[in-house]
């Protein structure tokens, strides 16, 4: 019978550092930033404001961690409104 495998540490930083396919499935940050302006006015309430943040720095804005989430939406709304179309 054979021992169990056990993963040694050199193996784990192998695999750790190899590189990795990227995501093919990303969403590119204007259509994240269209995504989040249509949930708001429908009526939904972003529950993460770091996602807000990231989304806002994504498209070039410089976004305090301590700035209010409303505020953050309206400066997206006026980015994306200046971004040529696709």
């Amino acid at each position: 019978m054979k021992p169990p495998f056990r993963y040694s540490a050199l193996q784990w930083l192998k695999n750790l550092l190899a590189s990795r396919p990227k995501n093919k499935t990303a969403i590119p940050d204007r259509q994240r930033a269209i995504d989040l302006i249509a949930a708001v006015d429908a009526g939904g309430i972003p529950l993460n404001p770091a996602r807000v943040n990231d989304i806002g720095r994504a498209l070039g804005l410089e976004v305090s961690r301590h700035a209010r989430v409303e505020d953050t939406i309206e400066r997206i709304r006026v980015a994306v409104a200046k971004l040529p179309s696709d």
